[in-house]
């Protein structure tokens, strides 16, 4: 295999050439870590290095998963990996490495995939961009100048400059479906329950959040969920029946779908010309399919909505903060959090029990509303972004008001944190470019349960359109 061949390959294809003995996963890993070597100095989206553990694992033997001997990333959120810390992406967290893995890390690694370190992130993942105080900013690789997006943002300009085909992210807000429209990847968030955050957590984030990954193809995203999804005993959520295996079934042509499309927020505000123009087209290549498309959406009360959603938001990190300050006999100060943590940490030291459980009944009535939008639609198409992605420093993440400090983030991403409060799976389809070539994401959501109505249009589009051979600035 010639390595400059390397990024012309899916994680899938990659793993076809170790099975048939084009390469091994010793070659491929030397040739991740090159990359990495090269790359990163510009972009850091790699903030801890695990190469010799790396290159033991790789010589074997490895699982025969679908990813066999194919380099991989984790973020530095939720995922526990032995050996590893996991910092969270702030001065608070101490760098104690994992005395186990998580029950996702496992199923990763039983899928073929070979670790060798962990990805750039904001603070708690709390941002929609990644330029935090303790690893400071990464690039996107369309653009240096240009945030990555948050907060999956470090594995998805991995992926974006083919340092790795695919990467762990994790979504509470839209942290995977943010950076991949940044960075011009599909990022599937899926539906809650389907995937477990044991042992470590029961529901991450009141359930908000969910893990999963970061690639150029469909059918990564579909192998990566086949591998990573299923109940664990004692997880709170239990999703629908899974198909028995998304990669195939998302083979299929999907049924003629009612999509309802979006050109404005919820409540009537408009967003970037880009981004209405990112929808318009995917709502036409949709109807050129032979889909039904209209313009239409959810009824929902954002004025109850967001402030339920800040109250469980900060509450929960205000409880994270509180545990690790036992254990650690820190005080939580500017010293040691950033300012806008510091002022979301603060308004979670507010929430009480009776707010906390108001905002939860005030939740499930998000979900109930979208899911009677969806008795008429089987799916519903926004842009991911409120805007093109923001060049680094746009955001004042040393604000210590939250109202002041978190407006300009919700209006940057109005769409996504709905689909964590609902539980729905979405996804981000890299469909546009803008004038100065970034990549404007579009997202499609659909009902509770329903990711492969989802990856079987997105493998329609993306056989319609195909994204797969366009290659960031940084590659050229």
């Amino acid at each position: 295999m010639a390595f400059s061949e390397y990024d012309r390959h899916d994680g899938l294809g990659l793993a076809e050439l170790v099975a048939q003995k084009q390469v091994t996963a010793a070659e491929l890993l030397d040739e991740a870590i090159a990359r990495t070597e090269r790359l990163n100095p510009a972009l850091n989206a790699v903030v801890f290095k695990d190469y010799e553990r790396a290159r033991q694992v790789a010589q074997g033997p490895l699982p025969a998963g679908p990813f066999v001997g194919v380099p991989f990333l984790f973020k530095d959120i939720f995922a526990m990996v032995q050996g590893t810390p996991t910092r969270q992406g702030s001065r608070f967290f101490p760098a104690f490495p994992a005395d186990h893995d998580s029950y996702l890390t496992t199923r990763f690694k039983r899928a073929g995939l070979v670790a060798f370190g962990k990805t750039n992130v904001p603070e708690f993942g709390l941002v929609p961009t990644t330029e935090g105080k303790l690893y400071g900013p990464a690039h996107n690789p369309w653009n240096l100048a240009h945030s990555t997006g948050g907060s999956s943002g470090g594995s998805a300009a991995a992926v974006a400059a083919g340092i790795v085909p695919l990467a762990h992210g994790n979504d509470g807000g839209g942290s995977i479906r943010i950076p991949a429209s940044c960075c011009g990847l599909v990022g599937l968030k899926p539906t809650r329950g389907r995937i477990s955050s044991g042992p470590d957590f029961g529901e991450a984030v009141d359930g908000l959040a969910i893990d999963l990954a970061l690639s150029r193809s469909v059918r990564d995203t579909a192998a990566a969920l086949d591998a990573v999804a299923g109940y664990e005993p004692g997880d709170p959520y239990c999703a629908p029946p899974a198909s028995a295996s998304y990669r195939q079934a998302a083979r299929q042509k999907p049924k003629r779908l009612r999509i309802g499309f979006a050109t404005k927020t919820l409540d009537g505000k408009p967003v970037h010309a880009d981004c209405v123009g990112a929808v318009e087209h995917a709502a036409k290549l949709c109807a050129d399919l032979g889909h039904e498309v209209e313009e239409a959406s959810p009824d929902l009360n954002l004025e109850m909505l967001m402030p339920a959603f800040m109250a469980i938001w900060t509450g929960n990190l205000a409880a994270v903060v509180d545990f690790i300050a036992r254990l650690t006999g820190q005080t939580p100060s500017l010293d040691n959090l950033e300012g806008l943590t510091l002022g979301l940490y603060e308004a979670g030291k507010r929430v009480t029990a009776s707010d906390y459980l108001q905002a939860k009944i005030m939740l499930n009535q998000a979900a109930r509303g979208a899911a009677k939008f969806h008795q008429s639609r089987d799916l519903w198409l926004t842009a991911t972004l409120g805007a093109p992605p923001a060049k680094l420093g746009s955001f004042n993440l040393e604000e210590r008001d939250v109202a002041k400090g978190f407006a300009p983030l919700i209006a940057y991403v109005p769409f996504t944190a709905l689909q964590n409060v609902t539980g729905q799976p979405a996804i981000n389809l890299p469909l546009t470019w803008n004038e100065a070539g970034l990549p404007i994401g579009v997202q499609f959501v659909a009902p509770f349960g329903d990711e492969l109505t989802l990856l079987q249009l997105a493998t329609q589009l993306e056989q319609a359109q195909p994204w797969f051979g366009r290659y960031a600035a940084i590659k050229l």
